[in-house]
């Protein structure tokens, strides 16, 4: 299948193709760009949607125009085909069961975009443990604005609306839809069923009628629409649905359903969101909404109450505790002499704490795992307990604090939590651990404790320094593992090199790659086997290059403290500001004649940057997780000299990519710690090139051949400059057949005999078809070219809002 990767999303494999597919045809948003939205979105869409059956509206051929949608479709049941890992749910139709997905995760929330499921619908109740719907926990209008009216008029309804829920004891929520209107959210406590709360809904819409017969309409009649806005109450019914908040929506443009702030609807400019900005504003002010469908802590700690009998124990019931200083999420590990002594971890979660049972503590050392079995949820109260659980109780024995304090949380999931715990006693100065889930789901769930390395070095040092590394520490998990039997020597030359497969941020955050990144050097890749103090290297093709770059050759040269290595890098030549320049090198990469070799030595110097390390000392490494290679290729190329460099890691792939932007890089590679070194394209290490965009004017029509006969094979670009206008190369690739269509449409009445650029190269000119310069388009590109034109474009679009003579050269 075109363009197919096996993926690792949120500990799952998945299958995505097309990932270039168009889906959005006016903002040339891609179906890789919802992933990435979806998969970062995550955190505060999968509360709203957890436990509900997810109906979905699917854009198999992307959602079209405005003037032009395409057709879409409900699905109801999971497609044939779908990953079985996905959980599904079946509930009774009149013409039969249907499985409807279950979306609690972010695996599944890739696989929806991987099948243009861009619309998600759910009900508002939950099902119940007996896999029936649930009674509803929510309540929802849809304020939905009748011709002549809009945004500023639901907004008045909704604060309306506001007034009387608030009464009712309800603290209702607003969430501009993506489409129309404002729906807005109330928590219910659960008691009543769908039928009640529609009849509350429906007499609060009626109310709201009369009190304002010119603004609101109640009835679903079309003939009395214009002019006001429907209070639509039958939402509720529990065989409905409604946009879930977060989802995108399958409009001309990317907008989403995006939950709002009360503040907001005073705004007078207030207008519907795409999802790049709530992207931003998630980072920047976290979910609005999270109230609604916040867990609740009394049904939360329902087992532990189950266990336990008040009037017998003296352990705590519920009740108050003081917050922490600063907010941060308190911690506990009670020491419990039970039947067997063991020791309780407890990490403060969504009012509640999360609690594991650790047979055998904290972990001394990164070099050992501890068992940890997931224990039904603790009231707060619980992390100041300590005292004697009577004979005869559920857990009897006596119980203290062994330690307490705050942690800093980095990822919290169903099957992976990393945090850092900051104690005054045994754990000062902070102690990074991972507890990651092995078996079973929730209680009795059996779960590994492991001590992660420190990350205050890589957070806190400046991004050209290097971490420290465990090997030249002389770690406790260095020091605790037996020597490792001698292995066969290094190869005389080494095998095919890991490649990497085109990534983008969302997907490497997904796979777990986003907390390994590097930079991508514009260079030619190298393997290099270290034997009896000489260095040869190998293109990827095997070819021996060594004598091509004397600078790594020199005889006696100690360039690694290892007896025999192999080793992997890019070598680079560097340009007048020290970035690596693929143009500058090809003054290198082709010589063979000794003396030409010598003197382009002279003029452009060749470095070696080094990123991994396949064998050392005899040892074979490629079975060994990159972090640990890592390690071993930093000890040994600690000394290697001036002309070889082992570049650092960045533990975010953001500020991997900020660096990279800032330093006119070409771009990241994100990486899997965990990966083993294996020959050949691998999805464990992703490259994310850096794009530029750049509008440009349309001067000349390539006609298409093959598929493209008939049609536009590419268009010629130019940018205005003192001469007229610059000849910036030609753009092929990014359109969709629709979008070939229009253009050639809107360019054929512009053809022209001469050329309105200059500085076209004669194959370029080569059977062009001139148009006069007035259409402006966008595409992206990933750099200028020496000769000024852009490398690698891609279209991205007409811009009917910019004149030709605006156009600028970006920075």
């Amino acid at each position: 299948m075109a363009g197919e990767q096996i993926v690792r999303i949120g500990g799952r494999r998945l299958r995505v193709t097309n990932l270039e597919k168009v889906l959005y045809p006016e903002t040339g948003t891609t179906k890789d760009e919802v992933i990435d939205y979806l998969t970062r979105i995550a955190p505060v869409l999968l509360p709203h949607v957890a436990g509900r059956p997810v109906t979905r509206k699917r854009w198999v051929e992307g959602v079209g125009t405005a003037d032009e949608p395409l057709p879409s479709f409900f699905a109801k049941d999971l497609e044939r085909g779908a990953p079985d890992w996905i959980p599904r749910q079946p509930i009774e139709h009149s013409t039969g069961s249907k499985a409807y997905p279950l979306v609690d995760d972010v695996a599944t929330l890739a696989y929806l975009a991987q099948v243009a499921s861009l619309e998600l619908h759910v009900p508002q109740w939950r099902f119940a443990p007996d896999g029936s719907p649930g009674l509803p926990d929510r309540l929802v209008l849809d304020l939905d604005p009748g011709p002549g009216v809009g945004l500023p008029e639901c907004a008045e309804v909704a604060r309306e609306a506001r007034a009387i829920l608030t009464d009712m004891g309800l603290d209702p929520l607003p969430v501009t839809s993506g489409s129309k209107g404002i729906h807005l959210y109330a928590r219910l406590p659960g008691s009543q069923t769908s039928a009640q709360v529609s009849a509350v809904a429906k007499a609060l819409a009626q109310a709201l009628e009369a009190d304002h017969p010119e603004l609101v309409v109640s009835s679903m009649s079309k003939a009395v629409r214009p002019g006001r806005v429907l209070v639509d109450w039958s939402q509720n019914n529990g065989k409905k649905t409604t946009i879930a908040p977060y989802s995108l929506r399958g409009r001309a443009q990317p907008w989403v359903a995006a939950p709002r702030t009360w503040d907001e609807l005073d705004d007078p400019g207030l207008r519907h969101l795409l999802f790049h900005e709530v992207l931003e504003r998630m980072e920047r002010i976290g979910d609005p909404l999270a109230p609604i469908d916040a867990p609740d802590p009394d049904a939360a700690l329902a087992p532990y109450v189950a266990k336990r009998d008040a009037a017998k124990t003296p352990e705590p019931m519920g009740g108050p505790i003081e917050p922490t200083v600063g907010g941060e999420p308190r911690f506990v590990i009670q020491r419990h002499e039970a039947r067997r002594l063991h020791y309780d971890l407890r990490l403060e979660r969504d009012g509640v704490l999360a609690s594991w049972a650790v047979p055998k503590g904290i972990p001394e050392t990164t070099g050992k795992n501890h068992l940890a079995v997931q224990t039904e949820d603790h009231p707060l109260a619980y992390a100041t307990f300590e005292g004697d659980i009577p004979k005869g109780e559920y857990g009897a024995g006596h119980m203290d604090i062994w330690e307490s304090g705050t942690y800093a949380l980095e990822k919290w999931r169903a099957d992976e939590v990393i945090f850092t715990l900051h104690g005054a006693g045994p754990l000062a100065g902070g102690v990074r651990l991972a507890l990651i889930r092995t078996s079973g789901d929730g209680e009795k769930s059996q779960w590994l404790l492991h001590r992660m390395k420190d990350q205050h070095a890589e957070t806190t040092a400046e991004p050209e320094s290097r971490p420290s590394s465990p090997l030249e520490r002389g770690s406790e998990a260095t020091e605790s593992k037996p020597p490792n039997p001698p292995k066969p020597a290094a190869p005389a030359r080494p095998p095919s090199p890991m490649l990497a497969s085109n990534g983008t941020p969302g997907l490497a955050r997904a796979m777990g790659a986003g907390s390994w990144a590097e930079m991508k050097w514009d260079g030619v890749r190298a393997l290099g086997v270290w034997s009896d103090g000489r260095l040869r290297l190998f293109a990827r093709s095997g070819t021996d290059i060594t004598d091509r770059y004397p600078e790594f050759a020199a005889p006696g040269a100690a360039f690694f403290a290892a007896s025999e290595a192999v080793v992997d890098g890019e070598i680079v030549a560097l340009d007048e500001r020290g970035r690596p320049s693929f143009s500058l090198l090809q003054n290198r990469m082709h010589l063979t004649k000794s003396a030409e070799i010598t003197a382009e030595t002279r003029r452009t110097p060749a470095r070696l940057y080094l990123f991994d390390v396949l064998a050392a000392d005899g040892e074979d490494l490629t079975g060994r997780p990159l972090s640990e290679r890592r390690d071993v290729l930093e000890r040994i190329a600690a000394d290697a000299g001036a002309a070889i460099d082992v570049p650092p890691v960045f533990p975010d792939i953001d500020l991997a990519l900020d660096i990279a932007r800032e330093h006119d890089l070409e771009g990241v590679m994100a990486k899997d710690p965990d990966a083993r070194y294996r020959p050949g394209r691998s999805d464990r290490w992703l490259k994310l090139k850096i794009t530029r965009t750049q509008e440009a004017v349309i001067a000349g029509i390539r006609p298409g051949k093959g598929g493209r006969s008939g049609s536009i094979g590419s268009l010629l670009l130019g940018i205005p400059d003192d001469d007229g206008l610059r000849y910036v190369g030609r753009v092929g690739t990014g359109f969709s057949e629709r979008a070939l269509g229009r253009l050639w449409d809107q360019l054929e009445p512009l053809r022209v005999t001469e050329s309105p650029l200059h500085g076209v190269p004669p194959l370029d000119a080569r059977d062009v078809l001139w148009v006069r310069p007035e259409l402006v388009g966008e595409v992206e590109f990933t750099e200028w070219t020496p000769g000024g034109s852009m490398r690698h474009p891609r279209w991205r679009g007409l811009r009917p809002d910019k004149a030709a003579q605006d156009v600028v050269l970006e920075s």
